[in-house]
C-alpha cells in the first residue's frame, strides 16, 4: 500500500530534475552571448545583445503554447493510451511549430522594426540589434519546432530528452559562437550566427532522439489524415488562451523594468538584481510545474479521480518544500548572492533596504504549481482569467497604492503572483471535475 505515493514522489522527481537542470543551462548561454560580445571593443555590441535578445524572446514566449498545448494534449493521450492520438499530435505540433517559423520569417521585417521601436534603444545599438535579429530569426522554424517536440516528450513523461535538446543544444551554440566571431573572424554577426546553427542542430536532435524514443521511427501519421483528421478545434482552443495569457505575463515581465526604469538607474540596477532571486526560484519551481503538466494530463486521459488527487496533493508537497528551502535560503543569504550577482555599493544598499520583497518572492510558489497542473487539465482559459487578474492587480497596486515607488512596483509583482496562484486555487476543483468528466 505504501509502494504508490513512493512511486509518485519518484515520478514527479524523475520529471522535475531534468526539466530545472535544462532551466539552469538557459543563463549560462546569455553569459557567453555577453562575453563573447564584451571582447569585441565597443559596448554597442553588449546593448544590441541584450536588445536582439530580448526582440527574439518576445516573439518566441508568445508562441510558447507550442511547448505548453501539446505538452497537456499529449499527457492526456498518453494517458488514455491512444497511440494513434499521441502521434496524431507529434505531427501538428511539429507542422506548426515549422509553419507559424516561416510566417515569422517572412514578417521579420515589421515585427522587428515594431520591437525595437517599442523599446527604444540608441541608434547605434537598434542598427545592430536589428543585424543580429535578422540573422537568428532565420531560425524560427527550427526553435519552435524544437519547441514542439520537447512538450510532446514532456506529455509522454519524459523529461530526459528535453534536457539534453537544451544543454546540447546550448552548447553547440556556444562552441559555434565562439567559432564565427574569432576563428572564422566573423564580428558581431558571428554570436547571431552560431545561435542559428544552433537552433537547427537542436532541431535535428531533437527529431533524432524522437527517433529513437519511437523504436526508429518518427511518430509522424500522413500528413493527409493530420490535416483531415478531428481535433483542430480543441488544439486552437486549448492555445489560444495560453496565447493571451502569455501576453499578459509579458505585460508584466516588461512593467517591472519600465516602471522602475522612471525612478532612475540606481532603483532600475537593484530590480534587476533582485529579479535574479526570483528567476533562480522560478528554475526550480517550473521544473516542478512540468512535472505536473506531464502527470495530472496522464490522470485526465485515465479518467482516475484519485490519481488526480493524489498528483495534486503530492505536487503541492514538493512545491511547498522548494518555497521553504528557498525562504531559508534567502533569508539567511541574500546579501552573499546579490553580491555574487553585482559588487556595486550602491546596489547592494538598496538590496538591503528592499530585502523583505526577497524573502516573499517564495510565497509565490502556488501560481507555479498549479499553472502546471492547469496545463495538464488543459482547462487554459482559466489560466488566462488568473494571469489577466494577477495582470490588473499588479497595475492597480503598481500606480496607486502609497508606498515608495518602488515598493509599489514590488507589492504589485509579487501580488500578481500570488493572486494567479490564489484565483487558480480557487478555480481548481470545478476545473478538475469538468477535465475528468471530459475524458470518461
Amino acid at each position: 500500500m505504501n509502494r504508490r505515493p513512493t512511486n509518485l514522489n519518484r515520478q514527479i522527481i524523475r520529471l522535475a530534475i531534468p526539466s530545472i537542470v535544462s532551466n539552469i543551462t538557459v543563463p549560462l548561454l546569455g553569459l557567453c552571448d555577453t562575453g563573447i560580445s564584451g571582447h569585441l571593443g565597443s559596448q554597442e555590441f553588449l546593448g544590441a545583445i541584450a536588445v536582439g535578445t530580448i526582440a527574439i524572446n518576445a516573439i518566441f514566449w508568445c508562441l510558447g503554447f507550442l511547448r505548453m498545448g501539446t505538452t497537456g494534449l499529449t499527457a492526456q493521450a498518453f494517458g488514455a493510451a491512444d497511440t494513434r492520438a499521441t502521434k496524431l499530435l507529434f505531427t501538428r505540433a511539429l507542422m506548426l511549430g515549422l509553419a507559424f517559423g516561416m510566417l515569422i520569417i517572412l514578417m521579420q521585417r515589421p515585427l522587428c522594426a515594431l520591437i525595437l521601436s517599442i523599446i527604444d534603444a540608441d541608434p547605434a545599438v537598434t542598427s545592430l540589434a536589428a543585424q543580429y535579429f535578422g540573422i537568428v530569426i532565420c531560425g524560427a522554424p527550427a526553435m519552435l519546432a524544437t519547441m514542439a517536440v520537447s512538450g510532446w516528450f514532456l506529455g509522454m513523461q519524459t523529461s530526459l530528452q528535453p534536457m539534453l535538446i537544451a544543454v546540447i543544444t546550448n552548447i553547440i551554440n556556444i562552441g559555434a559562437s565562439l567559432l564565427c566571431v574569432f576563428p572564422l573572424k566573423m564580428g558581431f554577426p558571428g554570436t547571431a550566427a552560431g545561435t542559428l546553427i544552433a537552433n537547427w542542430a537542436g532541431l535535428l536532435l531533437a527529431l533524432s532522439l524522437a527517433w529513437r524514443f519511437n523504436k526508429g521511427m518518427l511518430p509522424l501519421v500522413p500528413l493527409r489524415e493530420a490535416l483531415r483528421g478531428g481535433g483542430w478545434m480543441r488544439f486552437f482552443n486549448v492555445n489560444i488562451f495560453i496565447f493571451l495569457r502569455s501576453f499578459c505575463i509579458m505585460a508584466v515581465s516588461m512593467g517591472v523594468p519600465a516602471l522602475g526604469a522612471r525612478l532612475g538607474t540606481d532603483t532600475l540596477a537593484v530590480n534587476a538584481v533582485m529579479m535574479q532571486f526570483f528567476i533562480l526560484y522560478s528554475y526550480f519551481m517550473d521544473g516542478f510545474a512540468f512535472a505536473g503538466e506531464a502527470l495530472t494530463g496522464k490522470a485526465v486521459g485515465r479518467g482516475d479521480r484519485k490519481l488526480m488527487l493524489r498528483t495534486v496533493i503530492h505536487l503541492l508537497a514538493w512545491g511547498g518544500a522548494v518555497m521553504l528551502g528557498f525562504l531559508l535560503c534567502y533569508r539567511m543569504g541574500y546579501t552573499n548572492i546579490a553580491a555574487l550577482i553585482t559588487d556595486n555599493a550602491s546596489v547592494l544598499r538598496l538590496i538591503e533596504q528592499y530585502r523583505v520583497w526577497i524573502f516573499i518572492i517564495p510565497l509565490s510558489g502556488a501560481a507555479f504549481i498549479f499553472d502546471g497542473i492547469f496545463i495538464g487539465l488543459t482547462a487554459t482559459g482559466k489560466m488566462l482569467l488568473s494571469a489577466l487578474g494577477g495582470l490588473i492587480g499588479f497595475y492597480l497596486i503598481a500606480w496607486l497604492n502609497p508606498l515608495d515607488g518602488n515598493e509599489n512596483i514590488w507589492l504589485g509583482f509579487l501580488s500578481y503572483l500570488i493572486l494567479r496562484g490564489l484565483i487558480l486555487t480557487v478555480l481548481y476543483p470545478a476545473a478538475s471535475r469538468r477535465s475528468l468528466l471530459k475524458s470518461v
